[in-house]
């Protein structure tokens, strides 16, 4: 039996972890957090895709979740999902990345394919990962192997998960590559395998900066078309129609999560940092994205405005504050910009999210409302950040007294970016 170590149990650790076991693979899930461990072995999910049934289930099949890295001398495989936030210096923080290696060298076996799925610039895997598991004294390419499959984890995206997602494997050598392409497809409906490690490091980069860029092209398209007095939504709508040649993206608030708004500027900082030029696609389309909280804020206060209302001391209610829909992942979402701003500025923000039971910005905690249709029918201004299911758009748009959707959801009484 096939024997996988998981190092990082969240959400991208996690669903792999459950994908394996569920094919017959022993699995220990390997997290430094006690209270996560605690929780996963007594059968409870902390993220979104998977449920306390999934996890019940994984145990059953044998799955233990562990912080004791001694647990790597029984692996076959290792696969290292560890978080990669942003550094102080606008490139990806290796620090855990670096920190689960150094404990994984202490236990290493002859024999084991180490699989870095974190996301971070190319190179990673073998300038940085190698040598920090060659100091447990076994020697790259003859004892054992390394590899870079990048994680496409979508979370509240039911449609594709784990097992049909194609997965993309690159080697730090071909025994490499072969190794982690057997393995994933014990589990995995498509693998692809790559040229390499760099290869593969580089397509994830290439896949987020391309969503980056083009959320930012219909960003800048929605604040011009409003001042052309164009409805942006209407022309997406149409476009979108051809089959070919267009993919749709929506404008919004900003862009959140752990990827888009992050990992390009891991290939903008590599890019800089060796080759001394500026990867200006992207730097641009993160100063347009970055820049629309503010936008939202201005509009607020031009909504206001127009009802003889000032933005200081008006009560603004914020629908939905994850960074995706339906889920309770508040990963960098832009919600949390935009309230502050408003905060700042003199209003009276409350917030209502049907995921979220307590949130907290820099300046400090906001207020839950008890009451979704009274706080609606209360509030100067009501403005959707986030479009989740549970909404009744036709309610709120009754009830409200100003309506501003971000998303492009609610119809045509409301006022849209």
């Amino acid at each position: 039996m096939t024997t996988l170590v998981v190092v990082g149990q969240g959400y991208v650790g996690l669903p792999l972890a459950e994908a394996a076991s569920s094919r017959g693979i022993a699995v220990y899930g390997l997290d430094l957090n006690e209270s996560t461990v605690q929780q996963l072995n007594g059968g409870y999910s902390h993220i979104d895709d998977l449920a306390n049934d999934d996890v019940s289930r994984m145990l059953t099949q044998g799955y233990k979740a562990t912080s004791d890295y001694s647990v790597v001398r029984e692996a076959d495989f290792v696969t290292i999902c560890v978080p990669t936030p942003l550094g102080s210096d606008g490139g990806p923080d290796l620090g855990p990345v670096i920190s689960s290696a150094k404990s994984i060298a202490e236990h290493l076996q002859s024999g084991t394919t180490v699989i870095l799925e974190s996301t971070t610039y190319p190179g990673t895997t073998e300038e940085v990962l190698v040598p920090l598991l060659e100091e447990s004294g076994l020697i790259h390419g003859l004892d054992f192997h390394v590899a870079f499959s990048p994680e496409r984890v979508n979370p509240g995206f039911p449609e594709y998960g784990i097992r049909n997602t194609p997965k993309l494997v690159g080697g730090v050598t071909s025994e490499g590559t072969q190794s982690a392409v057997r393995f994933y497809s014990e589990f995995v409906e498509t693998v692809v395998p790559l040229k390499g490690a760099k290869e593969a490091e580089m397509a994830k980069l290439l896949e987020n900066t391309y969503r980056h860029v083009n959320i930012a092209l219909v960003n800048e398209m929605a604040r011009f078309s409003h001042e052309m007095d164009i409805d942006i939504w209407e022309v997406i709508r149409g476009a979108a129609t051809k089959p070919f040649g267009f993919q749709k993206f929506s404008p919004g608030p900003g862009v959140g999560g752990h990827c888009i708004p992050i990992d390009p500027n891991y290939l903008s900082h590599h890019v800089k940092k060796t080759l001394g030029y500026p990867f200006r696609f992207v730097e641009l389309a993160q100063e347009i994205n970055n820049n629309m909280p503010a936008y939202v804020v201005q509009r607020t206060v031009e909504l206001l405005n127009g009802k003889r209302k000032s933005l200081n001391g008006s009560s603004v209610l914020l629908l939905g504050v994850t960074y995706k829909p339906n889920i309770a992942d508040q990963r960098e979402s832009p919600a949390v910009p935009v309230a502050e701003q408003l905060v700042k500025a003199g209003a009276d923000v409350c917030f209502y999210d049907p995921y979220v039971e307590t949130w907290n910005i820099p300046s400090g905690p906001l207020m839950r409302v008890s009451s979704l249709r009274s706080a609606v029918k209360s509030a100067d201004l009501v403005l959707l950040l986030q479009a989740h299911e549970d909404f009744d758009f036709d309610g709120l748009l009754e009830d409200s007294k100003l309506f501003f959707d971000t998303r492009g959801v609610a119809g045509v009484r409301a006022a849209t970016l």
